[in-house]
């Protein structure tokens, strides 16, 4: 490691001074303007990582669906998977150092983490569309370059379509072609062959809204467009030639909002979805006769898939076992219709798309979905070498063709992280296979009205959570106060816990009405208030 170069290259990237920051489940995130040295950093702790897997590592510069004047990086592993845990100590290590001590630190790392300077690195890197990412990414180069790693700038690309990449590098391409070329014809080959099945293929034509958050989603779903067939109309809002990124609109907007986004005018009954600013976030929604908004989020997403799933499963007639993982924020409606009506086992975990990806690689095919709308479907190695065999040997006819639906879906879905492109074209094949509308997927179980609040705290460490974050084991009382708030409601549940990036404490609650959910919410927010330390002025209802 050349020490002088970095020491040259480093005060190119001067750390603001008293700035501290988490990596965290979404990387490094802040305002732009305080990313330089971060970007610089992380890139070289991708060389450090590259070395010590002696695989590609991938840097994504977005900060998703956060404002345009933010920013943000993180690392992808090399199945294309969040970086390790163990890292992601290093990355705050390494992103908090003075000056004067980061070769140290960057010493130390590849001590502790057993990195051989010898080995060659490689990073493949990838950007949204914010005004500040591509100066970002040049910083990112900058640490890349000046360890001597090789690079692959991938340029504008969604935040899945950089996992895709990277996975497909590291398993030789048996994933796929590491190209947009080669994503784009993966998924749409795919496609066809899906709704060439589909009841009423060749006669109408799907109609699509779809807002793209002005952000990447729009660039790469028109390079796409020319890869769909022809009974797939899209049409794209919110394309960011006019408006900034995620302002009033998005797949995180609708779903905390509850409403459309702007710039889409729905009609009664049209399927609109949103991507979020970095597509990796999918929600669907209508309207209906009445005018009334509908939104189908990741919990009704999840259970469309494993509805269609446990059909083509049990028609292979294989002893594969699929389960759904969901966090605390899964509606309790969606949870009862998995468990009693489809049976299909959930399990509850923490949230984080970490803790749910890591959940769901236990099953021969795990479903996860945040509510959200962030998810895919993961299929076990063992699984998808059965399911491929019978779509080519097995000789009973309606075996066979139901394993050929599986192999598609497996090609269709992005297993590497939670993809609005590959989600969407999976719900639209859904939708067509089983001649369903918006209407009677919305109809499949009515969600319990539901609240989310959050409460200012002097030091959001007070609240301590067990049960995948569903009971307060801290402060003393909390959690006999909830529970006896909730004996008060029909239906009822709620629950507390800190926030993962500020000194807030966010709230969960629903019941039998949206007016005793809303009641709920306020009376936990108050205890919260009391209990653990809040800031300001006590919660209004």
């Amino acid at each position: 490691m050349d020490s002088e170069a970095l020491k040259k290259y480093s005060a190119l990237h001067p750390k603001p001074a008293g700035l501290t920051l988490q990596y965290g489940t979404a990387g490094f995130r802040t305002k732009a303007e305080q990313l330089d040295h971060i970007m610089f950093r992380m890139g070289l702790l991708a060389v450090l990582r590259s070395k010590a897997v002696v695989s590609t590592i991938g840097i994504m510069v977005t900060a998703s669906h956060n404002p345009e004047e933010d920013n943000g990086v993180k690392l992808v592993d090399p199945l294309g998977e969040m970086l390790h845990p163990s890292w992601e100590e290093y990355a705050t290590q390494l992103a908090n150092a003075e000056e004067r001590e980061l070769q140290k630190i960057v010493t130390e790392i590849c001590q502790k983490a057993a990195v051989n300077q010898h080995k060659d690195a490689s990073v493949f890197i990838g950007r949204d569309t914010r005004p500040s990412s591509e100066k970002l990414s040049q910083s990112v180069i900058d640490g890349i370059s000046v360890l001597g790693g090789q690079y692959h700038d991938y340029g504008l690309v969604t935040t899945p379509q950089l996992h895709y990449m990277v996975c497909c590098r590291n398993t030789q391409g048996q994933y796929g072609k590491a190209t947009l070329e080669g994503y784009y014809e993966k998924l749409s080959k795919a496609f066809m062959e899906l709704i060439k099945q589909s009841p009423s293929s060749g006669e109408s034509q799907r109609h699509l809204k779809i807002d793209c958050a002005n952000g990447i989603g729009a660039l790469k779903l028109s390079e796409m467009e020319p890869y769909f067939p022809k009974e797939v109309l899209i049409h794209l809002y919110n394309d960011g030639t006019k408006e900034k990124l995620n302002h009033l609109c998005g797949a995180d907007f609708v779903k905390v909002h509850q409403k459309p986004p702007r710039g889409l005018d729905m009609k009664p009954n049209e399927r609109c979805c949103s991507f979020d600013g970095d597509a990796d976030r999918i929600v669907y929604y209508y309207k209906d006769a009445t005018g009334h908004f509908h939104l189908i989020d990741g919990d009704k997403i999840a259970t469309l898939i494993s509805i269609f799933l446990k059909d083509l499963l049990a028609k292979v007639g294989q002893t594969l076992k699929m389960a759904v993982v969901q966090t605390a924020y899964a509606n309790g409606s969606s949870t009862r219709y998995l468990e009693e009506t489809l049976k299909v086992p959930v399990h509850c975990v923490k949230t984080g798309v970490k803790h749910l990806h890591h959940k769901a690689q236990e099953f021969d095919v795990g479903v996860y979905f945040e509510a959200n709308g962030h998810g895919t479907v993961l299929f076990s190695k063992a699984a998808e070498t059965k399911i491929r065999q019978l779509a080519k040997e097995e000789k009973d006819d309606e075996k066979r063709e139901a394993a050929k639906v599986l192999e598609n879906v497996i090609d269709l879905i992005n297993q590497t992280v939670g993809d609005a492109v590959s989600d969407m074209l999976v719900i639209e094949a859904i939708l067509a296979l089983k001649g369903l509308t918006v209407q009677q997927w919305d109809a499949v179980y009515t969600d319990l009205p539901n609240r989310l609040l959050k409460v200012q705290v002097a030091d959001r460490r007070v609240i301590d959570t067990t049960d995948a974050e569903r009971r307060a084991v801290t402060p003393p009382g909390l959690q006999e106060k909830i529970d006896a708030l909730v004996k008060k409601y029909k239906l009822s549940r709620a629950f507390v816990r800190p926030s993962g990036t500020e000194d807030v404490v966010r709230i969960y609650a629903e019941a039998d009405t949206q007016e005793n959910a809303d009641a709920l919410a306020h009376e936990v927010s108050l205890a919260v208030y009391h209990l653990a330390g809040g800031k300001g002025a006590p919660p209004q209802p």
